[in-house]
């Protein structure tokens, strides 16, 4: 939505003027959105600051959160899948290969159940003044690319420790790769974010479902374990799931063993696109009159 009120000097004509989203200009809704989120990025900016400083300000240790999360499941994982059950990390030592993948996920899972609250936690605050509603899941996002660099510096620390231990790690130009992987995970987990924050706008049993739904998302990505240990029949199944490819993708970059093949990354960024183009359009149907039924 634009505001556009009279010109004093001249009462003939007109600066500011209330109209709908999709009369703004005569561009499409896409694009106004676009506009949009460039017109408020001061606000987005200040609701990066706000939910951080909130977030940590009454925590003792603070951002260090962001760093023990990733280590204990990991180490977690290490003991269980690793030590007791035995399965196999294509040869690269379980704990570096756990904390690879959690790290991916880390970052995924928490900007899809930030922003999957949308907009029943910020209900009080869209019925009293407008801005664009999307303002919000993006800010969440870049707010977990925040806790993902904290991780990430972790991650490289453990990285080089093994190396100097003998690990052969060959680290070539794939790396530039890594900025393409975090804005799929961001597209990826805002799409599933808004969608999800659109129905629950409606279907509130959404809300108790979503935690668990996303834990299992995780054992259905190979997290614990490498795709090479999937059946063949069955590779092109756990290919549907987007994030498969990501987390494969990061672990051949860095670690430098994975199966994943070109197909594969073909359908991840495909159905990337399709849920976020799905929850975009929920979402901008939604946010109209999501105060009527929340």
């Amino acid at each position: 939505m634009k505001l556009f009120s009279r010109n004093q000097k001249n009462s003939g004509y007109w600066d500011h003027i209330i109209l709908p989203k999709k009369s703004w200009n005569k561009k499409g809704w896409i694009e106004s959105y676009i506009l949009e989120l460039y017109y408020y990025r001061l606000l987005i900016k200040l609701l990066v600051k706000r939910d951080f400083v909130i977030f940590y300000k009454q925590t003792i240790l603070g951002p260090l959160w962001y760093i023990i999360q990733p280590l204990i499941s990991t180490l977690v994982f290490t003991v269980i899948f690793g030590k007791l059950a035995k399965i196999s990390t294509d040869g690269i030592p379980p704990f570096l290969f756990y904390l690879a993948g959690t790290v991916v996920w880390s970052y995924f899972a928490v900007c899809v159940t930030t922003t999957s609250n949308t907009f029943t936690t910020n209900a009080s605050v869209f019925g009293k003044v407008y801005f664009p509603r999307l303002t919000v899941p993006v800010a969440n996002v870049i707010i977990g690319l925040v806790q993902f660099c904290l991780q990430f510096t972790i991650f490289l620390i453990f990285l080089f420790y093994y190396k100097n231990l003998g690990l052969k790690i060959n680290l070539n130009f794939n790396i530039f790769l890594l900025p393409l992987i975090l804005l799929q995970i961001a597209i990826l987990s805002l799409g599933v974010g808004i969608l999800i924050s659109s129905l629950t706008t409606k279907y509130k049993d959404l809300n108790f479902v979503m935690n668990f739904g996303v834990q299992l998302w995780m054992f259905a990505t190979p997290i614990v374990y490498p795709i090479s240990i999937v059946p063949e029949k069955y590779k092109l199944l756990i290919a549907l799931n987007p994030m498969t490819a990501i987390v494969e993708m990061f672990r051949k970059i860095f670690l430098g063993e994975s199966s994943i093949e070109l197909e594969h990354i073909l359908i991840s960024i495909f159905f990337t696109l399709v849920i976020f183009f799905i929850g975009l359009i929920n979402f901008n149907n939604v946010e109209k009159n999501f105060m009527d039924t929340i």
